[in-house]
């Protein structure tokens, strides 16, 4: 029996010149256009990201995984977009920042994995120049360029000149300037669930994207490596690390911030994941062995938050009973004694790692990042508007990636291990069952 090497699959990198472009509305607008015509899509998000994922679960009706080859590593993003190719018609993979912005950006993956990629540009204060932009993008590194999206375009004869300006390029589709567009707050996009009519929006966005079916006809496939299949292991191994335990993990509207691929390996360490509603005041599992408290709002939720009592007294009592508390950004931020929101209220906490937190307009923190420990490098990335101030020490810093320059602070008190740093579980799941074990001290 022969078995099976590749996949070759209709792969597209969705990039730009900049943020700002609309890169997901594009990204969203395509997949929920294909889904529409019966093809099964697959949406990655390239880089750290959680907000625009859920926008594009949203469009193309499954989860959307995270793509990085710092993060996530490159056997990963190989081993996803394998397993992707093997039930999907298209696959879409939506770029962060600028096509060649990071280390490593976008143009790395899609030159790594030979994936053409199609330029969202941003039409509506050009015309001809259009063409010089995408040429630029083609070939500074260079990439495949696939072929362009128009955004923002005025008239049938404004996306005439744009495509007479791409010369080789082709004009792939046009997207109208939108009367109504997605809300952004300080962390990005505002979630789909607090968007009226969030539906109704994609679907005007994917009949609104017209694009040339004779160009996507004559889009080429790209070939996918299949990783080898993992040797079997011996029978009499030993069970996974959190087999047996049960990981309360709050998630509401603000602890949102989780990464699928997070709560897979949770699953695949052998951990049984229940969850509950700090906002609605629900306390924590009676029989959890641990608690997950991820990023998300608890900025824009913190008077209900601070009168929510059985939450309260319930994480209280379990940081006094030693069970293990992992606490990542927002959910740290929860945990301080207090917290200032955007307007300046001051609102109590639970007070497990003393300290205010105060929001703030200017960014605090960005980027990817890692934290060594006994178990090697756990991988992630930051990014908040907020401030801490404590007295409790740290017990360690992440390393920024590239530069090598101290990161985020890691606090252990107690149970509790908190951060504004958001790990990416897969990067390092033995150094992520030492957290849930509560024997990850530094």
């Amino acid at each position: 029996m022969v078995t099976a090497t590749h996949i070759d699959a209709q792969v597209l990198l969705v990039s730009a010149l900049a943020s700002g472009q609309g890169k997901t509305s594009v990204t969203a607008a395509l997949a929920r256009k294909l889904s529409r015509q019966g093809k099964r899509v697959r949406v990655f998000k390239c880089g750290p990201d959680f907000i625009d994922p859920m926008l594009l679960e949203r469009a193309s009706g499954a989860p959307v995984y995270t793509l990085d080859l710092w993060m996530v590593g490159l056997d990963q993003c190989r081993s996803q977009l394998a397993q992707a190719a093997a039930v999907a018609d298209v696959i879409l993979i939506e770029g962060v920042m600028g096509l060649y912005d990071g280390a490593p950006s976008s143009a790395d993956l899609a030159r790594e994995f030979g994936v053409p990629v199609m330029a969202v540009i941003d039409a509506s204060a050009m015309a001809q120049t259009a063409g010089a932009l995408a040429l630029g993008l083609r070939d500074y590194g260079p990439v495949e360029m696939a072929g362009v999206i128009a955004n923002r375009v005025a008239s049938a004869g404004h996306a005439n000149m744009v495509a007479a300006s791409l010369r080789d390029i082709p004009l792939f589709a046009t997207l109208p300037r939108q009367s109504r567009s997605l809300p952004e707050r300080h962390l990005g996009l505002v979630l789909p669930d607090e968007v009226g009519g969030i539906d109704e929006m994609l679907d005007q966005l994917a009949e609104q994207l017209a694009f040339d079916d004779a160009a996507w006809s004559r889009l080429r496939t790209t070939r996918i490596e299949i990783p080898p299949a993992p040797e079997k292991q011996p029978v009499e191994e030993a069970s996974p690390a959190l087999a047996g335990k049960t990981i309360a993990i709050a998630r509401d509207a603000a602890f949102m911030f989780l990464y699928p691929a997070n709560l897979d390996t949770l699953r695949s360490l052998g951990a049984t994941l229940r969850y509950f509603s700090p906002l609605a005041d629900e306390p924590v599992p009676s029989d959890a062995d641990a608690i997950y408290l991820p990023g998300g709002y608890p900025e824009l939720h913190a008077q209900a938050l601070s009168q929510a009592a059985s939450w309260q007294a319930s994480i209280r009592a379990a940081h006094a009973d030693g069970i293990p508390i992992v606490a990542e950004c927002g959910g740290m931020m929860a945990l301080a004694s207090t917290l200032t929101d955007q307007s300046g209220a001051c609102w109590p906490m639970t007070g497990l790692l003393p300290g205010a937190v105060t929001m703030q307009a200017r960014l605090a923190g960005l980027g990817s990042q890692g934290w060594t420990g006994a178990h090697g490098i756990l991988r992630g990335h930051t990014f908040h508007y907020s401030r801490l101030e404590t007295a409790v020490a740290p017990v360690a810093h992440t390393v920024k990636h590239p530069s090598g320059a101290e990161g985020e602070a890691l606090y252990q008190t107690g149970s509790l291990t908190a951060s504004y740093f958001h790990a990416y579980f897969p990067s390092n799941p033995a150094a992520v069952a030492a957290l849930f074990l509560g024997t990850a001290r530094t």
